[in-house]
């Protein structure tokens, strides 16, 4: 597939397989798949959430599929994996065939009931009879005995067969996986039996012989597990099996039959005695396996080499190959260096009031140098002298260090015995928290000008405090460094305000206003310094740092949001920028707002009310974000629910910098008195006409519900009774007594739905039967199950009534055409079990119980074919839809 030397792994699917499968062939290594996950445009939450292999699969082919059209490798991904079978349906008394041909890029087999492959391809094209009561609608012939199936036109040079282990158990109502055991050959013949697999039209010169070239298995249940492969590469005797980073030499036998699946038994641990062996069902077993057909082996496991793979791929990974074993080298030699990293008024100049506003500077983003152990310090600063041109004499390293208040400040020069030791030495004595970093503060000293040459240090007595300087400038709200100096301990500041005004820029005789920075965790505290009180009164010392500003008057003061140096701190240490997103568009960034992580929830929601243009404040709903699932939470922020913002953005021990806003039609706080019900009201003909949201106080009952609903809706007469229920899976499981108190129902899973009680409902006679009706088809690929769509209803059947006559009154009801009402068949279900009647049966006979509801998996079942075209929404959506299919997005 043609890529280039511009494409980035992580944002190119076709680059990151190259990359991947070039790493795998050429590394001696597991290799990472992060570029590939993050190609996808998979966040870390995708790549955590477990997903249907099969699924990921077909997504990833028809993705590839896309990026190569209109290249030379265009149909790649159809010549090696796509097969095509015929369906057709056969009359058998008059000269009737409807045939159609479909594609597939895998098969889907049968576990269950099968023994072995051969045994599911039997089951796959076995024959169905349509005949009685489930005969076949042909054209221009009527309902005929026909003989339904499917048959293989052609098989693909790269089979994929993907083993049902996953069904639906409709006993325990839940999915349940097929642990039977079921076996798979090493080759795989599908001529077998004169081609019984195979269409008139097929190709029998093509010889449908296949090898096995990879088993994958899933260990564990239903709720989760783990998949790991058995793949011979070159189709060889020798087997691999890849777990995770594991790659591992195993024989035929673990590959194959280990994974058959079923019981096994321990061995017995005293055979003396003749205990029944113990069995226990084995968990991991074959999931998908790969064939590839002899004929097209050559062409598909074929050899590639470096002439095979595009020159700037090769540049590329080898790079990174060298990237990559430089650092691992330098891991292994790590023992014998000291990473030294020097800071300088540069750095504090370059950072301060940018990257950083506390402390002097981010260690991070200065000189770095590896040096070493053995290396003599003096040598190191010869080295410094080369690389910053700052000679050797003109030195002097400071220690940093962290104090007890979190703050990280220079300490102490270094002495001349510390300089004459080696770097190790240097770094485990000056080291008491075992960094593997020593970290130093470089005083240059520079003569005044524009040359600024640098000068031998002065002499440090103990007299002497090297103080450090920023200038805070309250109208440009700008924070920034602009210098150090030494002072000595028992002066004032009063004696340095001319200096302090020369490094700000200011007239001599400014005044100006000095503050200590002191720290900032968890709080910031920054305080007033008097300048008439010394130095060593204010316990001002080596490290420490001053902030100062220009003395504003009173009305300056007024015009500026953050008037002196501690409100500017306060706000820098809180603010926090906030990206807010509509909550129905929970992807898409709609603005951006600096807020403080100490404003209340007023304070926030009136922010965003002035930002979307909106006078009532008290109409913005906010939800916070899930750190985790990437989506909003499912409940919102309740009304002044919570205290600050920082509340609003912490969601666990994970800080988000994302919420998001809804615009109500009512203030949140009345909203949140009221409970809204989405109900949708349908006719007669079980057809939905509106859907209505009905908003009354949380202790209103379904009564009142209903009376509300009389006012928005269209009835049959002014006497007409409404009921609602609750449906769910196209079942009706509840008619809700009007004297039930609202706060309760959930519509945020279930269907509400409201209906007129129709008259026959209400003159129910002492045996007459309210049964339940719903519309069903049966899925002939997921083993005929039962699959409920449709309106559901109730009817009134009478005592002695017969099929004919209630099939008579549900098509005048539902008012179908009599052409497609005679392709209906009609069942009494119970379980999900289908009884199909005859036209004579008496129906209520089947209907035992004289509930009016409640028996829901008791049913009239109508079988036909779900025409309706596919909603494009639905009554029962929840806030935010959790359940992610594979998805690739990019």
């Amino acid at each position: 597939m043609p890529t280039t030397e511009n494409d980035v792994p992580s944002n190119s699917i076709p680059l990151a397989l190259q990359s991947l499968f070039y790493k795998i062939q050429y590394s001696d290594t597991s290799v990472a798949t992060k570029d590939l996950t993050k190609s996808f445009g998979w966040d870390t939450y995708d790549s955590f959430m477990q997903h249907d292999v099969q699924e990921l699969n077909r997504v990833l082919c028809e993705k590839l599929e896309d990026k190569m059209k209109g290249t030379a490798v265009e149909g790649t991904i159809q010549q090696l994996f796509e097969g095509h079978h015929m369906n057709y349906i056969e009359c058998i008394n008059v000269d009737y065939k409807s045939t159609r041909k479909e594609s597939f890029y895998d098969l889907q087999l049968d576990v269950k009931g099968c023994k072995d492959v051969y045994e599911s391809f039997d089951k796959y094209v076995e024959v169905e009879r349509l005949e009685g009561e489930n005969k076949y609608h042909a054209e221009q012939f009527g309902l005929q005995d026909a003989k339904k199936g499917v048959l293989f036109i052609d098989f693909p040079p790269v089979l994929q067969l993907q083993l049902k282990r996953f069904e639906y158990d409709f006993m325990r109502d839940t999915m349940v996986k097929i642990n039977d055991r079921y076996e798979f050959p090493l080759q795989l013949d599908l001529d077998r039996e004169n081609g019984k697999y195979l269409s008139p039209d097929a190709d029998r010169s093509v010889r449908n012989l296949y090898t096995l070239h990879s088993v994958l298995v899933h260990s564990g249940g239903v709720h989760g597990g783990h998949y790991y492969a058995f793949i011979r590469p070159t189709l060889s005797d020798q087997w691999f099996k890849f777990d995770d980073e594991r790659v591992t030499k195993e024989e035929l036998k673990r590959a194959l039959e280990e994974q058959y699946g079923g019981d096994e038994e321990l061995p017995q641990t005293n055979p003396c005695f003749n205990n029944t062996p113990f069995k226990f069902t084995k968990y991991s077993n074959a999931y998908m396996l790969v064939y590839i057909r002899e004929a097209d082996k050559d062409k598909v496991v074929c050899n590639v080499d470096e002439k095979d793979i595009a020159e700037h791929l090769q540049i590329r990974l080898k790079k990174e190959q060298e990237e990559k074993e430089r650092k691992r080298k330098e891991k292994a030699e790590a023992h014998l260096y000291t990473i030294i990293k020097v800071g300088r008024d540069e750095d504090l100049q370059n950072q301060i009031g940018k990257d950083i506003h506390f402390d002097l500077v981010d260690h991070e983003k200065v000189r770095s140098f590896r040096i070493q152990k053995q290396t003599p310090f003096t040598q190191f600063k010869e080295e410094i002298a080369k690389q910053l041109g700052v000679p050797v004499e003109c030195q002097r390293f400071w220690l940093w260090a962290k104090r007890q208040n979190h703050t990280y400040r220079p300490n102490r020069p270094l002495t001349d015995q510390e300089e004459a030791q080696t770097v190790g030495h240097l770094k485990e004595a000056s080291n008491k928290a075992h960094n593997a970093e020593l970290k130093l503060f470089l005083e240059v000293q520079r003569l005044p000008g524009a040359d600024s040459v640098p000068i031998p240090p002065p002499i440090k007595t103990k007299e002497d405090v090297l103080l450090f300087f920023k200038l805070y400038n309250p109208e440009k709200e700008e924070l920034r460094y602009v210098g150090r100096s030494y002072v000595k301990a028992s002066g004032r500041p009063a004696d340095i305000l001319e200096r302090l005004n020369e490094m700000a820029g200011f007239p001599p005789n400014e005044e100006i206003q000095l503050y200590e920075e002191i720290k900032f965790e968890p709080n910031v505290m920054c305080e007033h310094i008097d300048k008439k009180s010394t130095f060593r009164a204010s316990q001002l010392e080596d490290g420490d740092i001053i902030c100062y500003q220009r003395a504003l008057t009173r009305g300056e003061e007024d015009v500026c949001r953050y008037p002196d140096v501690p409100s500017f701190l306060e706000y820098v240490r809180n603010r926090q920028n906030v990206h807010f997103r509509r909550l129905e568009k929970p992807k898409d960034d709609e603005f951006c707002l600096e807020l403080s992580k100490q404003h209340t929830y007023d304070d926030v929601v009136e922010r965003v009310a002035e930002k979307i243009g909106l006078e009532d404040a008290s109409k913005i709903r906010l939800t916070s974000h899930n750190c985790y699932s990437q989506q909003p939470k499912p409940q919102p922020i309740k009304y002044r629910g919570v205290e600050r913002l920082s509340d609003m953005l912490v969601h666990y021990n994970q800080t988000s910098d994302i919420l998001y806003f809804e615009t109500l039609d009512l203030p949140l706080p009345e909203l949140q008195g009221l409970k809204t019900l989405k109900v949708a009201f349908h006719n007669a003909k079980t057809e939905e006409l509106s859907v209505h949201n009905i908003r009354l106080p949380k202790q209103s009952t379904v009564g009142d519900v209903v009376n509300e609903l009389k006012g928005k809706v269209e009835l049959s007469s002014p006497r007409a009774e409404l009921r609602i229920l609750e449906v769910f899976y196209h079942k009706i499981y509840k008619i809700f007594p009007l004297n039930e108190k609202i706060e309760n129902i959930n519509d945020q899973y279930w269907t509400l739905r409201a209906e007129e009680v129709p008259d026959e409902e209400k003159e129910l006679g002492p045996q007459d039967r309210l049964i339940h009706v719903y519309h069903f088809t049966r899925d002939a690929s997921q083993n005929h199950m039962v699959q409920n769509f449709g309106e559901p209803f109730f009817l009134v059947v009478r005592e002695s009534e017969t099929l004919v006559e209630v099939k008579g009154r549900i098509q005048k009801k539902l008012l179908i055409s009599d052409e497609e009402f005679s392709k209906w068949k009609f069942a009494f279900l119970s379980l999900g079990r289908p009884e199909y009647l005859q036209d004579g049966d008496v129906v209520a006979a089947r209907f035992q119980k004289r509930d009016t509801y409640g028996a829901w998996e008791h049913y009239l079942g109508l079988e036909h074919t779900d025409s309706a075209p596919k909603r494009s929404h639905t009554t029962n959506q929840n806030r935010h839809n959790f359940e992610k299919p594979v998805k690739i997005y990019n």
